[in-house]
């Protein structure tokens, strides 16, 4: 993983910025090469699991306009520009890089490849042909949050994380503040694995923190490792990316789903008819970008009622997850009553609210 963060450069990259694409003509009969990119292998039943099944829903959509490849378990570094520069050389004009960590080797393939429409996701470095793309996880992480609050028994979360980028951390105080509204004391304990997919290092994390007292496990890694844990261990979790309910039918109580296929189909069909333009686009919940699982049906009736209260009042911008007061670790005061955070404080948050032990 790259040490690269969203708030090293992004007073660099400017804020969003749309970089319209001048004079470029559509594709024209011919079908549209799209290649993508994972971090993990496309059975790891999480994140890149999730970007290979949008593939493949944008390329049935499509029909015969589109054709797709991929190139999974591609290392964060330098052989990511070097499979994003054979990508490009394969004939493919639409090419989707589908972790954070890529961003540097986007922005320079871009570069050399001005003919080829790039996407990176979670990104925020932009050119006039690469744009960026994500999702508003900690909206999914709010829900998961008010489930633990009802139903930890000792009070404590783990979560499983991968690296201490914003996309992550928002996360972990997204989960942290909204199982505080149904228990105030409630503190969440934080374990960093340094990996996207290591099943091994999920599981001992896992295990580490049940040890510990934790009865609810949720992350932000992409195997079913941590799950599988709590399955053996008799507590609860969420799953990650995607449905994980097989790997632990008891534990499962529900998961963040993540839908990239209507944006993979906006930008293809963008791509094929000339009105590709850079820029950056953050869906959540009320786009479907971002979804939520079927509940366990052991979760109790007023447990699910309350998630979905969440849900709802996310997507109608009644229920804010950061709305202030916030305090920090320290005591500060991080958003003061009636604030919250804008999108540029969350995509360069770098502390933890009150109550998470990192």
């Amino acid at each position: 993983m790259t040490k690269l963060t969203r708030r090293n450069f992004v007073k660099a990259a400017g804020a969003a910025a749309t970089l319209p694409l001048v004079g470029r003509p559509a594709l024209g009969g011919e079908p549209l090469k799209a290649a993508f990119m994972y971090v993990g292998p496309v059975g790891d039943f999480g994140w890149s699991w999730a970007h290979d099944h949008a593939r493949q829903l944008m390329e049935a959509e499509m029909g015969g306009a589109v054709v797709t490849s991929f190139v999974e378990s591609v290392p964060e570094g330098p052989d990511a520009e070097r499979v994003l520069r054979e990508l490009a050389q394969q004939g493919n004009k639409l090419i989707f890089a589908t972790s954070f960590g890529y961003m540097n080797q986007a922005v320079k393939v871009s570069q050399m490849y001005p003919d080829v429409y790039f996407e990176h996701a979670t990104g925020f470095q932009r050119t006039e042909n690469l744009a960026t793309y994500n999702a508003r996880f900690y909206q999914g992480r709010s829900v998961l949050g008010t489930i633990a609050g009802h139903m930890s028994k000792s009070g404590i979360g783990g979560y499983i994380a991968s690296f201490p980028i914003p996309e992550v951390v928002m996360g972990i105080n997204a989960f942290t503040l909204a199982a505080q509204k149904v228990n105030p004391d409630f503190k969440t304990r934080v374990i960093w694995v340094n990996s996207w997919f290591d099943p091994a290092k999920e599981a001992d994390a896992t295990r580490a923190m049940i040890d510990q007292g934790v009865d609810v496990i949720t992350q932000h890694t992409d195997s079913p490792a941590p799950l599988q844990v709590a399955e053996e261990r008799g507590v609860i979790g969420f799953g990650q990316a995607a449905d994980m309910t097989s790997f632990a039918p008891n534990a499962h109580m529900t998961a963040i789903a993540d839908d990239w296929a209507p944006y993979y189909v906006s930008r293809a069909k963008a791509a094929i008819d000339g009105t590709w333009k850079s820029g950056d686009t953050w869906w959540g919940l009320k786009e479907g970008a971002v979804g939520i699982t079927p509940y366990n049906p052991a979760m109790p009736a007023s447990v699910v009622a309350a998630a979905e209260a969440v849900r709802k009042g996310i997507i109608d911008g009644t229920y804010d997850p950061f709305a202030g007061p916030i305090n920090d670790q320290s005591g500060t005061q991080r958003v003061p009553a009636g604030g919250t955070q804008d999108d540029g404080q969350l995509l360069t948050m770098d502390w933890y609210v009150e109550g998470v032990q990192s």
